[in-house]
C-alpha cells in the first residue's frame, strides 16, 4: 500500500495566513485525522477576508489513490474576518495542560492579527461517523467558530490614535494567557488573554516592527525585528533597556533619503529544539541568516540556494535543525544545521543567562548551499506551516501511516501539505 506523501486544498479565496494545529481536537484522539487541520486566512484588499478551519476528508485519503476524485482537504467552518490576517496561531500545543480561566476544556483556540488581536473559540461537536465528511462538509455539522476577544489599545506613539496595525504575535507555550503582538506603530505589546488587557506596551524600534517571537521556555524574554533592520531582545522584568543582537549592514548604493539607510528584516523564529539559534531574512532577500544569541553581532550561518526573495521560514519542532525555507522561486526547501551546529549544552541553561552566554565556536560563518530536500512548485510559494510530530494511525480498514511531520505551503490559492 503506497503512503500518500501529498495532500492538497484548493481555497474560495487567495490564501496568505496559515497554521498546523499543534494537537488532535479535544474529545478526538479516537479519530486521528484531527491532528490534520489547518487554520487558514485570506488575502483580499477589501473587508470580505474570512478565516477557515480544514481538515481531512477521510483518514484513507492517507494510504489509498482511489480518493482523488474528492479534495484531501474539505472546509470545516468559516467565518468573516473584516481586515486580512497578518498571521495567524493555534493555541499552543501546552495549553491543554492549563486551567485558564476563560477556556473551557473541550475548545480550542486560534488567534489572528490584523487590525487587532482576536482570539476565537473553536468547538467541534461533530458525530464521528465518516461518511459525513463525503464532499465539501457544510459549515453546521457541528463545527463552530466564534469571536472570543478583539484587542487593540491606544498607542503610546505621539499621533496615533486607537490602535495601529498589528504585524504579527507570538503565543507564550509556557503561560498560553501571553500573547506580545508587533506592530507598524513600531511598539510592541504584552497582551493577558484571561483579563483581556495590555500588560505592557513598549516602543522596540525605530520603524515599523515586523516579527516578535517568545524565548522558547520562557515567560520574560522575546525577541523582534522590523524595518530598522534590527533584531532586538527585551526582557520583561528590566524594560529599561534592550539589547540589539543583530543590526543589518545597511544596503549599497542606496539614494539618499530623509530616512538613515536600512535593510528591514522580515520574520524571526526560534529553533525550539536549541533556542541559542534563530532564523531571519531581509525584505527582498534570497539568503536566510542563522543567529546564536551567544554571540550576537552576526550570523554564525547563512542559507544561500534560493534564486528569489524569501517569503516565509520556519523549524522542525522535533528534528533538532530542521529548517525549511520557501520563496519567490517556487522552491521549498529544507535544510539541516545540525552538523554546523555545537550540540545544545546538557545541562538546561537558565534563560536569563542567555543574552550573555559565551558561544562555544570558532567564530567563523558557514556558508551552507546544499539543502537536503527541495519540493518544486507550480508558483511562487507566499507561506508555510509545519505540522508537530503526528503519531502513526491505524484505519478501521486496517491500513496504518508511520509518525512524522507535514509542512503545508501556500500558492495563491492552492495549498499543498508534503511529507517530510
Amino acid at each position: 500500500m503506497t503512503q500518500t506523501t501529498l495532500l492538497q486544498y484548493e481555497a474560495p479565496w487567495p490564501v496568505y495566513a496559515i497554521d498546523w494545529c499543534k494537537s488532535p481536537a479535544p474529545g478526538q484522539q479516537i479519530r486521528p485525522r484531527s491532528a490534520f487541520r489547518l487554520g487558514i486566512a485570506s488575502f483580499t484588499e477589501d473587508f470580505r477576508n474570512r478565516i477557515a478551519v480544514v481538515g481531512l476528508q477521510d483518514d484513507r485519503v492517507l494510504v489509498e489513490d482511489d480518493y482523488g476524485d474528492y479534495p484531501d482537504f474539505v472546509t470545516l467552518i468559516e467565518v468573516n474576518h473584516g481586515y486580512p490576517a497578518t498571521a495567524l496561531q493555534w493555541q499552543p500545543g501546552s495549553a491543554s495542560s492549563f486551567a485558564w480561566s476563560q477556556k473551557v476544556p473541550t475548545t480550542e483556540l486560534l488567534a489572528t492579527t490584523g487590525d487587532s488581536l482576536r482570539v476565537f473559540e473553536y468547538t467541534n461537536d461533530a458525530p464521528l461517523a465518516s461518511s459525513s465528511f463525503v464532499g465539501r462538509q457544510p459549515s453546521s455539522g457541528g463545527h463552530r467558530l466564534s469571536l472570543k476577544a478583539s484587542l487593540s489599545g491606544q498607542s503610546k506613539v505621539q499621533g496615533q490614535s486607537g490602535g495601529a496595525p498589528l504585524t504579527n504575535f507570538s503565543w507564550n507555550e509556557k503561560i498560553p494567557s501571553l500573547v506580545v503582538t508587533s506592530s507598524i506603530d513600531t511598539t510592541c505589546t504584552v497582551w493577558n488573554l484571561d483579563t483581556s488587557t495590555a500588560v505592557t506596551q513598549l516602543i522596540a524600534h525605530d520603524r515599523e516592527v515586523y516579527d516578535v517571537a517568545w524565548l522558547p521556555n520562557s515567560t520574560d524574554i522575546f525577541v523582534s525585528v522590523g524595518a530598522d533592520g534590527s533584531l532586538r531582545a527585551f526582557d520583561l522584568r528590566s524594560l529599561e533597556h534592550s539589547t540589539i543582537l543583530y543590526e543589518t549592514p545597511p544596503p549599497k548604493n542606496q539614494p539618499p533619503t530623509g530616512r538613515p539607510p536600512s535593510s528591514p528584516l522580515l520574520r524571526i523564529a526560534f529553533n525550539p529544539s536549541d533556542p541559542n539559534y534563530m532564523s531571519t531574512f531581509h525584505q527582498d532577500g534570497s539568503d536566510m541568516q542563522i543567529l546564536d544569541m551567544r554571540s550576537p553581532g552576526a550570523p554564525v550561518m547563512e542559507l544561500r540556494a534560493h534564486r528569489a526573495p524569501i517569503n516565509a521560514a520556519g523549524w522542525s519542532s522535533t528534528e533538532r535543525g530542521l529548517v525549511a525555507t520557501a520563496a519567490d522561486d517556487c522552491q521549498l526547501l529544507l535544510w539541516d544545521i545540525s552538523p554546523h551546529a555545537p550540540a545544545p549544552a546538557a545541562s538546561p541553561r537558565n534563560a536569563s543567562s542567555r543574552l550573555n552566554s559565551p558561544r562555544p565556536t570558532d567564530g567563523k560563518r558557514r556558508v551552507l548551499t546544499d539543502p537536503i530536500m527541495a519540493y518544486s512548485a507550480p508558483s511562487e510559494i507566499t507561506n508555510l506551516a509545519w505540522s508537530p510530530q503526528i503519531p502513526p494511525m491505524t484505519m478501521n480498514t486496517g491500513h496504518s501511516t508511520p509518525a512524522g511531520e507535514w509542512i503545508a505551503v501556500v500558492m495563491g490559492k492552492s495549498i499543498k501539505a508534503l511529507k517530510v
